[in-house]
């Protein structure tokens, strides 16, 4: 099916260049794809003629002459930089004439802008990020990843079904498995937020699996693990960090001298497929979710390569109407909400 993006192509730790570079990835990758790339005119009109694609047929400029820098509080950015390039993203996609938005810069700032625009559907108080992490057997989706740092048990309830909903959309899962991130696995465990949340997902319909500690997040098989943006945030940068520093001591083992030289040399090509397994641009795009559209933000420092899988995950949640399949499920959240909190008080 034909597909219209916005790119906000001037956000982002690298600006408009590795965006334009991954727009063209991606339009390569996908022939039904058509991309309104949002910036300074002049500025995308260079580098694209440097790209030899100033005349591609499937792009469409679109002028900002706002930049949301990365340090912006969310608060200026909403109230300040209306015509900045990832306002104008957005606008695009209240307008109807994108089906998604993707951009790289700053995540608060994103979020503000697409909540106030975009509102959140119906049964959803507020939206979550949610992205997948490389599991034993498969992937793992977490959210929320850093858009709300305290939540009540209802919104860990929203999160469980907006996940689910996602998870059965994009890996035709029918019924993916979900748990609540906890202290332990033990039903004694946790705070009485954690604890309330549980008893509302063990009532629903959702296929609950319990608790899970933050190693079985990799190594457990689930489907949608969820927690509050605080503690999701917490646990993605501490993984990104200790994926970082296994990778700084395998560099240092396999170059300490000749013989550990020599066998590095043997293990070259598991060494290369382990990296492509674990690389984390092949993870990049994460989920807006709960909101009326689709918006994906892709990590701010992201290569070409990193920002085209976004641009590619913006494709497959519009082909799958991600938005739609949540607001389905979400109507089953008011139904189930006061029996539970009821049976728990």
């Amino acid at each position: 099916m034909p597909v219209t993006l916005a790119v906000d192509t001037m956000s982002g730790d690298h600006g408009h260049p590795i965006a334009v570079e991954a727009a063209l990835h991606a339009l390569e990758a996908h022939p039904a794809l058509r991309l309104l790339l949002v910036g300074d005119e002049a500025a995308l009109v260079k580098t694209l003629r440097a790209l030899k694609a100033h005349a591609h047929a499937r792009i469409e400029l679109v002028h900002a002459s706002q930049v949301v820098t990365m340090s912006e509080s969310p608060s200026k950015a909403l109230r300040n930089k209306k015509d900045s390039s990832m306002r104008v993203a957005i606008d695009l996609v209240k307008s109807g004439r994108a089906q998604a938005a993707v951009s790289a810069g700053n995540t608060g700032a994103l979020m503000g802008i697409a909540r106030f625009v975009l509102k959140t559907l119906p049964g959803i108080d507020r939206p979550a990020i949610m992205s997948p992490l490389p599991a034993i057997g498969g992937t793992t989706h977490v959210l929320d990843l850093g858009a709300n740092a305290d939540c009540s048990a209802e919104q860990l309830f929203q999160f469980a079904v907006m996940g689910s909903a996602c998870v059965t959309a994009m890996r035709d899962i029918a019924k993916p498995r979900v748990a609540l991130l906890n202290i332990g696995e033990e039903e004694i465990k946790g705070n009485d937020t954690i604890k309330l949340a549980a008893s509302m997902l063990a009532a629903s319909t959702l296929n609950y699996q319990g608790f899970i500690e933050g190693d079985g997040i990799f190594l457990r098989p689930v489907d949608v693990v969820v927690c509050d943006g605080f503690v999701g945030n917490v646990m993605l940068k501490s993984s990104e960090g200790v994926a970082k520093l296994i990778g700084h001591f395998m560099r240092e083992e396999f170059t300490r001298n000749l013989s550990t030289k020599m066998v590095g040399l043997v293990a070259r090509a598991v060494l290369r497929t382990l990296a492509n397994r674990m690389d984390p641009r092949g993870y990049n795009g994460a989920s807006f979710l709960g909101l009326n559209g689709t918006v994906i933000k892709s990590h701010g420092s992201a290569d070409a390569l990193a920002f085209a899988n976004a641009i590619k995950v913006a494709v497959q949640e519009v082909e799958r109407d991600v938005p739609a399949r949540i607001r389905n499920l979400a109507a089953l959240a008011p139904a189930n909400v006061p029996e539970v909190v009821n049976a728990a008080g």
